[in-house]
C-alpha cells in the first residue's frame, strides 16, 4: 500500500513546516490529487489518520481536491480534460493525445495554529 508512505512524506513536510514556521497544530490539510495520481483516497485517508499520531497534524481534517487529467491533443491542438489516458480528444475525437497532467499530488494548504 504506497498510500502509508505518501501519508509519511505528508507528516515529514508537515514537520518541517512546524518548524520552519513555528505552528504547533494543522487544523485542516487540503491535498490536490490528480486523477491519474493512482492514489486510492480511502486508503490515504486512513494512512493520514494513523500517520499523524502524535504530531502537529493529529487530528487534523483531511480533504482531497480532485484534479483532472489533462493532455494535449495533437490533432488540434489544444490542451484537453479526460478522464482516462486512453480517451479520445473530446473536442476533435482526434486519438493522439499526450497527457500532461492529473498525475500530481500535492498539498495546497493548512489550517494551522
Amino acid at each position: 500500500m504506497h498510500e502509508m508512505s505518501l501519508a509519511e512524506g505528508i507528516r515529514e513536510i508537515v514537520e518541517a513546516q512546524a518548524r520552519d514556521h513555528g505552528f504547533t497544530a494543522v487544523r485542516k490539510l487540503r491535498l490536490e490529487i490528480g486523477a491519474f495520481a493512482g492514489v486510492e483516497k480511502p486508503a490515504l485517508a486512513f494512512c493520514f489518520e494513523t500517520v499523524m499520531k502524535g504530531g502537529p497534524a493529529e487530528g487534523a481534517a483531511l480533504e482531497m481536491i480532485d484534479l483532472p487529467g489533462t493532455a494535449l491533443c495533437y490533432d488540434c491542438g489544444e490542451t484537453v480534460e479526460i478522464d482516462d489516458r486512453l480517451a479520445p480528444c473530446p473536442n476533435c475525437g482526434g486519438t493522439r493525445l499526450l497527457p500532461n497532467g492529473g498525475d500530481e499530488m500535492r498539498i495546497k494548504d493548512m489550517e494551522v495554529i
